[in-house]
């Protein structure tokens, strides 16, 4: 039998995603999902099909972006275990302790840097994670909630952020001035805005709904990781009692600026292109390699000579930030390969698309449908990107270029293929935010749902008065009304149950 373009090809993902949340263990239900895949595409075949498995791996890890996310990774952490036994993270902590007085001022803090930090969502979530892990801890904040707040200000940000690796993403999908088509989309981007709202409201009125409850009450009594010990084991790292502020502040700011120039740089920058350009037509893999490279000599420049740290326990460093990244490396991998087998090799992008373009639907309610369909596909294959280039060629061929009607259908793309990466189990930006706050992927993952859902909610029926209406006035205020309804209801509906 042919498996590839037909419904059979979604099957991978499923059983990869049932068994996660059911099992909470996401090695081997990412495995068991790339071995469903390999055995469809070869028919059975059990040889054929570990070859291909094989094979399907090591393409992964032989691209050249790919490598550089892992390049990235390991570096990361090197520069992470350095400030950590520089003593400069601890030292942040206190100062921020004095600074701050709450929780929630803690999250706001996070929240804040997770906007600024807005050029990519891998840098977003393991910088800001870095950064803020040590001042949460201090007041008790769940590690689930903190990987909530990170992921909610990574790729919802990125994605209404014109200055940015998606930005660039996405203008390329398009035909004609795709930057400017970009821009259009940002007001009619409603779940990215909605993601927002929402998170300043969870903070400030601390909003808690599903699972959350619960790991927020256990931090509340100390238990930050609700009872994983995956983030507790092992010795812990020494530090320099007499470390300073300016060991980590130093760090994270040569962080943020060497990423930014080493992405702007191999966008051409330097060779006279402008800023927008080079952003557009950037290798953020291999910037972001760049930055961290250059971070690391700045931090053996800043703390060697001042005997921060000694030679011997900088050269410590390498292989212990390499360990701490071994988690995420390894689902990273299995994530890429099953992404490979579904999107690429079954097609399952092609039988979604084939579906929608031999349905009847109405062209007002097209918006509503592509943001539900790119939520599903881009949840089923974790990747959000894929999602727009299968999904972002079909709404320019129905739509006349510069049409409102064009520019809702990709807004409607862009969120739906956003709020299901943001969800999904195997999805690699939700699998960063689970590195950067050292939570347990499935853990952050169940937490997160409930709130990805009340927005979708609210979008879904914003895109159905964007679709009839064409007014984006309306479409905003409808969206924001509809969020505030849902949330209402809950809260009636907590208050009569506790």
């Amino acid at each position: 039998m042919n498996f590839v373009s037909t419904v059979w090809a979604l099957l991978p993902p499923i059983i990869a995603i049932v068994f996660a949340l059911k099992t909470k263990e996401v090695y081997l239900s990412l495995l068991l999902g790339i071995v469903t895949g390999t055995l469809l595409l070869t028919n059975f075949h059990i040889v054929e099909s570990m070859n291909l498995l094989f094979d399907t791996v090591v393409n992964c890890l032989s691209k050249p972006s790919n490598i550089g996310i892992l390049m990235f990774l390991v570096m990361l952490g090197m520069i992470v275990t350095l400030m950590t036994k520089s003593g400069g993270s601890q030292a942040y902590g206190k100062w921020a302790k004095k600074k701050m007085k709450s929780s929630k001022q803690s999250l706001f803090s996070t929240f804040v840097l997770g906007v600024v930090i807005f050029v990519d969502d891998y840098f977003n979530c393991l910088t800001v994670g870095s950064v803020m892990r040590e001042i949460t801890d201090e007041f008790k904040v769940s590690r689930a909630m903190l990987a909530y707040i990170i992921d909610s200000t990574a790729a919802p940000i990125c994605i209404i952020a014109p200055i940015s690796s998606w930005a660039a993403a996405v203008s390329g999908y398009t035909s004609g001035d795709g930057f400017q088509l970009f821009l259009n989309t940002i007001p009619f981007n409603l779940y990215a805005l909605l993601t927002v709202v929402m998170v300043c409201y969870v903070i400030k009125s601390e909003f808690l709904v599903g699972k959350m409850r619960k790991h927020e009450l256990a931090a509340k009594e100390g238990d930050i990781h609700f009872g994983d010990d995956s983030y507790q084991t092992g010795e812990e790292i020494s530090y320099n009692k007499n470390g300073k502020v300016i060991d980590l502040i130093l760090p994270v700011i040569v962080l943020i600026f060497s990423c930014i120039v080493g992405m702007i740089y191999t966008g051409g920058f330097f060779d006279g292109k402008d800023l927008i350009t080079a952003f557009s037509q950037c290798e953020a893999s291999r910037g972001l390699v760049y930055g961290t490279f250059f971070t690391i000599i700045f931090v053996f420049v800043l703390y060697i000579p001042r005997k921060v740290v000694s030679y011997n326990e900088f050269v410590e460093c390498i292989p212990e930030g390499f360990k701490a990244m071994v988690p995420s490396i390894l689902i990273l991998v299995l994530a890429w390969s099953l992404g490979d087998l579904v999107s690429n090799q079954l097609q399952a992008g092609t039988f979604v698309y084939n579906t929608l373009q031999s349905a009847s639907i109405s062209t007002a309610i097209l918006p509503a449908c592509l943001f539900v369909v790119g939520a599903g596909l881009s949840f089923s294959t974790g990747t959000s990107w894929g999602t727009f280039g299968i999904l972002i060629p079909m709404a320019t061929s129905l739509f006349p270029e510069g049409s409102t009607m064009l520019v809702i259908s990709i807004a409607s793309i862009l969120a739906g293929a956003v709020c299901g990466d943001h969800i999904s189990p195997i999805s690699d930006t939700t699998i960063m935010a689970s590195t950067g706050a050292q939570c347990n992927h499935l853990y952050h993952v169940t937490t997160q749902i409930p709130y990805a859902l009340i927005v979708s909610s609210a979008c879904f029926i914003g895109y159905l008065v964007a679709g009839f209406t064409q007014n984006m006035l309306l479409t905003l205020v409808v969206s924001f009304v509809s969020l505030g309804l849902i949330i209402l209801g809950i809260r009636i509906y907590q208050k009569r149950k506790y």
